[in-house]
Formats: structure tokens, sequence, C-alpha cells
């Protein structure tokens, strides 16, 4: 496979909601949280992990596309070129640019080649952080949740979760690997679908209950604005 040329997809995360992605901090402190949130080992801070984005954004488009869980083995994984036997012909070419853009995981084989889709984690903005230290805001926020008996009306079982506030901006990062032969119009129609398709969605946990909605922001297809 011959590389023709790499396009930086760049933007920014808008939080509209709370946004819970877990940290798997399995220790418990006095007074703390039930679930934190995912954080640099370094800074503290939170982030969103590329592997979030991805994860999110394949299995929008397979949901779409009729295309999730169509493997004879294994149907809980992101689908693979097998699963394309399963596939109706109005969806088989998107299907097949979904495996070239997302790869085809540990189990598919390489039939389309590399991955062409690269994600990277999505720091905090410089200017966003700048604005939350100045005005002491802080970069997470502790939400208490209770499950209500459906008779006595009460609230039970209380639990704190951890998330980052609403309003907090990441920066936005993908690349996308063109080979030869490849479709840039086709790639990039998939890609601004899956992209809108995650923004009308949720991002980390508890979508269902309001976490999660996000708004991106000054995207860039190259030096092109791009529009979702």
């Amino acid at each position: 496979m011959k590389l023709e040329k790499i396009i930086n997809i760049t933007g920014k995360i808008k939080l509209l909601t709370g946004l819970h992605i877990g940290g798997g901090d399995i220790s418990m402190h006095i007074g703390g949280t039930d679930n934190p949130v995912i954080k640099h080992s370094h800074t503290n801070e939170p982030y969103i992990p590329g592997s979030s984005l991805k994860g999110k954004m394949r299995s929008l488009l397979e949901l779409k596309y009729n295309f999730m869980g169509k493997n004879s083995k294994e149907a809980g994984l992101p689908s693979n070129s097998e699963a394309l036997l399963n596939i109706p012909d109005e969806n088989k070419s998107m299907c097949e640019n979904i495996l070239r853009l997302f790869g085809e995981g540990a189990n598919g084989g390489s039939k389309y080649g590399l991955t062409r889709l690269s994600f990277y984690d999505c720091m905090i903005n410089n200017d966003c952080k700048k604005n939350l230290d100045e005005n002491r805001l802080p970069l997470v926020e502790i939400k208490t949740e209770n499950v209500i008996n459906r008779i006595t009306g009460t609230a039970e079982h209380p639990r704190r979760i951890e998330r980052v506030p609403s309003g907090i901006v990441f920066d936005f990062k993908m690349s996308l690997k063109m080979f030869e032969g490849d479709d840039e119009e086709n790639f990039k129609v998939l890609i601004v679908e899956a992209l809108k398709l995650l923004q009308d969605d949720s991002l980390g946990g508890s979508g269902s209950r309001g976490y999660g909605k996000i708004q991106f922001v000054d995207l860039k297809w190259g030096d092109d604005e791009l529009k979702v």
C-alpha cells in the first residue's frame, strides 16, 4: 500500500452537559466518589480518551448501517469483513469503508489494509483552562444520584458520580491516512456522518440520564472548514 497523504481533522469539543468517562479507580476513599472520571496521570486533569471517541463513532455507524452484531462469532465485538456476508447490497460499500476507516479488530484480519483513522486523546483547551483558573472554577463536579422506590416514593441507595462540568472545552484531533486508490470524498462523508451522530447522541456513560452531550466547534479538514 502506497501512502498518498495524511489529513488532520482538528477542532474542539464543547461539553453541553456533564461528561463521565470512568477512570477505573477501584480504591475506596472516605468521603470520595463511587465512580471517578479518568484523569491524566501527571497533571491529574480530566481528558477524553481517543479510544472513547473511536468506539462510540464506530458503533453509531454500525447501528446506522445495520452492521452491528453481524459477526457469526463473538457478535458483541466490532464488525469485521466476515460480517459483510450478512449486509444488504445497498449498505455494503459504506460498511466496507467503516472497516477501512476503523479497522477490523484483533480477530478480523487485514483484508482492507491498515486502519485509516487515528484518534488522539483530547486535553482541556488552554484558553478554557486559563479561564477556569482565573475564575477559580473546578475541573470536575460531584453529582449525587439515587434510586427512587416506586412504592414509597423515597430516594434510596445514593451514589456520588464524578463528572466534568458543562462548558469545558477540549482540543480534538484525528488523522486520516490516504492510500493509493482510496476515495477521500467517500471517507469524508462517512466521518462527517459519524461526528454528527455522536453530537446527536452522547459520549461516555449515562447518556440516557443526560450526561455526555457535546458539540464540535471550529472543525477543520486539513486547512478547510468542516461542518457537521
